[in-house]
């Protein structure tokens, strides 16, 4: 039993990794109809961002939740702005086109950030820096919780409940939630369309460089080519959720790493990425909307 709430509490702490990531497929696709798929790349470069910023301001070589803050913010404000600048220069000029010339131009985008890092970064790995020293936070039996774990946990459920707060109760949230329901309608009744999508991206964009951030404290190594499966595992999650559905996209993330974490653990880490795949077909063989979407008709 204790090694089963265990690997539960590893699968949460790395579901709230994706839930992080796939909140910003689910809203960018809540707004535009469009999967943007260099979103993983983003992540990568919130990860890489974090690292080059520890090592210049000195947190590498001394843990403290300072270090840890700064880090973060840093990360996620280029990442911000690097989502402005993805949505202004590589989609926005296609907004009038049909949904294939996005979809294309998002995996050029991602190929391009993958190649750019490779050349800024160069293509070997490096190791994140500790910016906590590790320790255990609590222990029960064999159960045991780091502060590690703690931090990773904290982090992503302020970030999600900040999330729905902006969402759900603010002035821009119900500007997204319109121009989701109807962009054109929106329009007409004076939301400015254009900025909200800005606005969305650069939300989306903020939310990876936590994760990249976040997954760096817990998997050191880390790389230019990172962001490609948990890019991919994390549409998935927003799929499972159901595509454009935020509390989905967080409830996908969070079931996705828990059963990844508990078939790896139980079965084989071979199949540790498959899994994701297995849950892709799976619900769209059987609950193509995900689990909290609805099915919607279209006129023709």
């Amino acid at each position: 039993m204790e090694n089963f709430l265990q690997q539960l509490l590893n699968g949460i702490t790395w579901g709230g990794i994706y839930a992080l990531i796939a909140l910003g497929y689910t809203m960018v696709y809540g707004v535009l109809k469009l999967i943007n798929f260099a979103h993983g790349d983003v992540y990568m470069i919130g990860a890489m961002t974090g690292f080059y910023v520890a090592h210049a301001l000195g947190f590498a070589g001394h843990p403290s939740m300072v270090g840890l803050l700064v880090t973060l913010v840093c990360s996620m404000a280029v990442c911000a702005l690097l989502g402005a600048l993805i949505e202004r220069v590589a989609y926005r000029p296609l907004r009038g086109a049909g949904r294939l010339a996005p979809l294309i131009t998002a995996i050029g985008v991602s190929l391009f950030l993958e190649n750019a890092g490779q050349v800024l970064f160069g293509a070997d790995p490096k190791f994140f820096p500790p910016l906590l020293e590790s320790r255990e936070l609590v222990r029960v039996g064999a159960l045991a919780i780091s502060n590690i774990q703690g931090v990773v946990l904290a982090t992503t459920l302020v970030l999600m409940a900040g999330l729905e707060f902006v969402v759900m109760r603010t002035r821009f949230g119900r500007a997204m939630r319109a121009v989701s329901f109807d962009a054109p309608a929106a329009a007409l009744m004076g939301v400015p369309v254009d900025r909200v999508i800005l606005g969305t991206f650069v939300l989306g964009s903020a939310l990876a460089a936590a994760a990249g951030i976040l997954v760096g404290l817990s998997n050191p190594k880390i790389d230019p080519l990172m962001g490609i499966m948990p890019g991919i595992k994390a549409f998935v999650a927003a799929v499972l959720g159901g595509i454009g559905h935020v509390p989905g996209a967080m409830v996908g993330g969070l079931v996705l790493g828990i059963v990844e974490t508990l078939v790896s653990g139980y079965l084989s880490s071979t199949y540790r990425d498959a899994i994701a795949f297995v849950v892709l077909i799976a619900i769209l063989l059987y609950r193509p909307t995900g689990l909290f979407g609805s099915a919607q008709t279209e006129k023709v």
